[in-house]
């Protein structure tokens, strides 16, 4: 008998090109695969209907996000309050298919009546309050900062909400351990990402690469650290790769003659960056989530330079080289600047990536917890 299941996204999961997205888009390639008849609901606001979507699921619906001031006013999470759609229910109810929310920002569907005794399982793709909070503290701009903390507040409060889901299916460890504490049916099933096999050169690559979303808050202050107490003056080179660099950064790697900024590169061209780099470094202030770019440096970079919150509840460790501030981060570039990546570290990569990051695994646990 063909197993259906609804997934409801907090936005159009292609292109696969963030976070987020990128652990929807790839579980649902992985599901479709194993037979699941996906039907895909998406708040969209500003991305496009994408046939990739129509070609992997049974069916897609689309539902308009409502981004409009109002509901900034609202006792409710403005990432909750905007994405709502009696048209979403009603396609929910046409059949008793298992539903999975992806996000809190979905959870509205928690508390809809005419879904009680569906069973309804969460992807927590994130602590949301402390992300915001976290966000918060970096923004400089006075009305935002006010908009974060308050998110964050609200956020808090809604995770109750998570008391009618049936099961938490947390992304990273940490989440695991923290939604534990607070509620019973909670597991643990790694995110889901594009990489299908390691494909990382041995031998020795000639710059050190950061890579990221650059207009966001928590890179930009990253690649700003890296650049002023790390890179500015050093004998190495640096490229800084990342999509919609801001003005700041833009002027700031221009007094650098050593540092080469690549604004909005192709997949195929951050790869190449990926794979030719001596070393990838990547450093966050935020303990939060999963850092999906941490997996694409490990699957198709040599070294790996990181310190402790990015590495937090990814099990990846032993896979970096830890390095928790400039003077240590100085001494490890050094030490493994002329140093050959090995085809011994290759396989022992290969190996260990292989045992927790697999998504034909990954994919088998999930369909039998949801379905």
């Amino acid at each position: 008998m063909d197993k259906h299941l609804h997934i409801v996204s907090f936005d159009v999961p292609f292109p696969a090109n963030y976070g987020g997205v990128i652990d929807v888009f790839f579980k649902i390639k992985e599901m479709s695969a194993k037979g699941i008849r996906i039907h895909l609901h998406c708040f969209e606001y500003g991305r496009l209907k994408s046939k990739e979507l129509e070609d992997l699921c049974f069916s897609v619906n689309y539902y308009k996000r409502d981004i409009s001031k109002k509901h900034f006013f609202k006792t409710l999470p403005y990432i909750v309050s905007s994405r709502s759609s009696e048209e979403l229910v009603s396609n929910l109810l046409k059949d008793d298919y298992p539903i999975l929310l992806e996000g809190l920002h979905t959870c509205q569907l928690l508390t809809e009546p005419q879904l009680t005794g569906r069973k309804i399982s969460v992807r927590t793709h994130n602590i949301e309050h402390e992300y915001y909070m976290n966000l918060a503290q970096v923004e400089t701009s006075f009305l935002k900062k006010y908009y974060l903390y308050n998110e964050a507040g609200k956020l808090k409060k809604y995770e109750e909400v998570l008391r009618n889901a049936n099961q938490l299916i947390a992304i990273s460890k940490n989440d695991e351990r923290y939604f534990a504490g607070y509620f019973s049916k909670v597991d643990f099933v790694p995110a889901f990402h594009p990489h299908k096999k390691v494909c990382i050169k041995g031998g020795k690559g000639e710059y050190a690469l950061y890579h990221g979303n650059l207009s966001v808050a928590e890179n930009f202050n990253a690649v700003k650290y890296l650049i002023t107490n790390v890179f500015k003056d050093s004998p190495y080179p640096l490229k800084v790769a990342g999509l919609n660099p801001r003005t700041q950064l833009k002027n700031l790697i221009a007094t650098c003659p050593n540092i080469e900024l690549i604004a909005n590169p192709t997949d195929e061209e951050l790869f190449e960056l990926i794979n030719n780099a001596q070393l990838n470094v990547s450093i966050t202030f935020q303990a939060t989530g999963l850092k999906l770019k941490l997996l694409n440096m490990l699957y198709n970079g040599r070294f790996c330079i990181a310190n402790s919150k990015m590495l937090s509840g990814t099990a990846l460790d032993e896979l970096c080289i830890v390095a928790n501030d400039a003077d240590a981060i100085k001494r490890k570039i050094k030490e493994l600047w002329k140093r050959p990546f090995t085809k011994r570290e290759i396989e022992y990569r290969r190996q260990k990536l292989s045992m927790l990051y697999n998504n034909g695994h990954n994919v088998d646990k999930l369909i039998d917890l949801i379905t």
